[in-house]
């Protein structure tokens, strides 16, 4: 049986890399890098809402502190059922919430960790989805 081949996304923007395209319906929930937010912008075709109103195909989450990990399941009820949810959180040892804490807050949403991505040098981005046999029925 042949090795599976690496994916080199050396070359790829970290928008690409975060799944953006120009068409997408996006929100943020919490605070976001101003570089980030302007850059996210720019590539769609409708500014990212501040505020969760209705379904996104992209949802950023932004988590700080362990108190933050409620945003996860707000948004997570946002979510289109081939959506992808972000969250952005602290990296390294000693960070808070550590990335179990993360995974657990995200998991005990129904949702399920697929992906994940350098962000800043301080924080890592992890992708969560539905899971694709969860995909079409009501939550």
């Amino acid at each position: 049986m042949k090795a599976r081949e690496e994916r080199d996304y050396s070359g790829r923007s970290l928008l690409e890399k975060l799944g953006v395209f120009a068409d997408a319906h996006v929100a943020l929930v919490g605070p976001h890098d101003d570089l980030f937010a302007t850059g996210l912008n720019a590539a769609l075709a409708k500014s990212a809402s501040q505020v969760l109103r209705t379904s996104y195909d992209l949802i950023f989450v932004r988590v700080n502190a362990p108190r933050d990990l409620a945003r996860i399941k707000r948004a997570a009820s946002c979510l289109k059922a081939d959506g992808a949810l972000w969250v952005f959180h602290p990296k390294g040892r000693g960070a808070s919430p550590t990335d179990a804490q993360v995974r657990s807050a995200g998991l005990a949403t129904g949702l399920v960790d697929n992906k994940i991505s350098a962000y800043t040098d301080s924080h890592t981005a992890t992708r969560f989805v539905i899971p694709v046999a969860r995909r079409g029925l009501s939550y």
